[in-house]
């Protein structure tokens, strides 16, 4: 029985390896292109900019991720040392929120650059957004800062007046348990506001598609604004579908996470560490620049 669940822990990290590697490469492929165009024109434009941060976070998302699973299957009493587990479980959840709240704002800035409405509040965003991205980044870090430090203080109170000796490790676990719920909480909050703003970017973006799709029904000429809509449209469907996969990953993770089953809690983590390379892969094939550079690399 021992040497099955070896077995079955070295599988298990040697497939989020390989995944957590290929996203590395991935987003610093992202992040090193950028810059190095960033140091050609001195300047960025909005889109660089957001690239450039999402890429970053992905990257040490992925790694900080790898280490957080591999001493959780490898040596699992990792958790109860302070404060490895604080740190690492904070600058997990840090990187986390972050990725996605950033993604969250590509999303929204794809939405108002492209969507037509006459709407004069919307109008002034069109015109302010370039503005607002360094404004919204930065908002979207310290919005991940403030969960990371209200994690840090729910992870810690467990182990505060607690030595780490074998003796107390029991008493250590029951009360990590019980603040389980008020994280997962903390933790779905900044999905929820994030998964909100994409769903709104969404509706707005498919609702300007139609109505001008309607305005050019009588002209038989290839639009410019439409295929521009429909690339908008392809990259938001692939940010819902991988807010909805991280919702669903956060709910499940908060069922067999108390159960303990860990096949299941395996092909979750499969899902997680996949997604930040796939989206990422995404992003490059829908802009050009990143796709010839890939592909003269390649």
């Amino acid at each position: 029985e021992q040497s099955s669940v070896t077995s079955y822990a070295a599988t298990a990290v040697a497939i989020v390896t390989l995944e957590a590697l290929a996203g590395m490469w991935i987003n610093a492929f992202i992040v090193s292109v950028i810059c190095m165009a960033w140091v050609k024109k001195k300047t960025l434009n909005s889109n660089e900019k957001i690239l450039l941060v999402l890429g970053s976070s992905r990257f040490w998302f992925l790694c900080i991720s790898w280490l957080y699973f591999f001493l959780s299957t490898m040596y699992h009493n990792y958790k109860y040392v302070h404060p490895i587990f604080q740190l690492l479980a904070v600058a997990h959840r840090f990187f986390n929120c972050s990725e996605v709240s950033v993604s969250a704002c590509l999303c929204v800035f794809y939405c108002i650059k492209i969507a037509n409405f006459r709407n004069s509040f919307f109008i002034y965003l069109k015109v302010k957004i370039d503005r607002m991205v360094p404004w919204l980044l930065l908002g979207s870090v310290f919005f991940s800062l403030v969960i990371g430090i209200l994690l840090f203080e729910l992870i810690d109170k467990p182990q505060c007046n607690n030595s780490t000796g074998l003796e107390n490790l029991w008493k250590v676990k029951i009360k990590i348990d019980e603040h389980f719920l008020p994280i997962y909480f903390i933790t779905g909050f900044g999905y929820a506001a994030s998964f909100v703003a994409v769903i709104l970017s969404v509706l707005l973006l498919l609702f300007s598609l139609w109505r001008h799709k309607c305005n050019m029904q009588t002209n038989s000429m290839k639009d410019l604004s439409m295929d521009a809509h429909i690339k908008a449209m392809k990259s938001i469907l692939s940010f819902f579908v991988m807010y909805n996969i991280n919702i669903i990953s956060l709910i499940l993770t908060l069922i067999y996470s108390a159960e303990g089953k860990s096949v299941m809690m395996f092909l979750i983590y499969v899902f997680q560490y996949a997604f930040p390379g796939v989206h990422s892969l995404i992003l490059i094939f829908s802009n050009p620049k990143l796709k010839n550079t890939l592909l003269r690399i390649l």
